[in-house]
């Protein structure tokens, strides 16, 4: 499977990570119904997706984008459609750990570039 590929799964695994965790915002607790299958089909798909992407980028590369992507996803989305909002300490927080995951994947010799 090409590097493209690979990143694509990677990528689709992250957005599905994202929309599973709106729908369990969405979901009061489990006490809607819609969005607890959701919840369910989207994580299921979401680490379905991951594990494809660990025959060619170590776990723990891996799981630093997946981790990284989704908590700077995930607050936006609760920022635009939660209308939850960002202090100066979680904006810089949010910025340190996208450097971080730039910083493995330009200069790491972990993974394969």
């Amino acid at each position: 499977m090409s590097q493209a590929a690979i990143y694509g799964l990677l990528f689709a695994a992250i957005v599905l990570e994202v929309i599973g965790t709106t729908a369990l915002q969405l979901s009061q607790q489990f006490t809607r119904m819609g969005p607890t299958a959701l919840v369910v089909a989207c994580y299921a798909a979401a680490f379905y997706c991951l594990s494809l992407t660990l025959k060619s980028i170590p776990v723990g590369i891996a799981y630093a984008i997946w981790s990284a992507l989704g908590i700077v996803l995930i607050s936006s989305v609760g920022l635009v459609f939660f209308k939850q909002r960002l202090d100066l300490p979680a904006i810089i927080g949010l910025g340190l750990i996208i450097s971080g995951v730039v910083v493995v994947n330009l200069f790491s010799k972990t993974i394969s570039h």
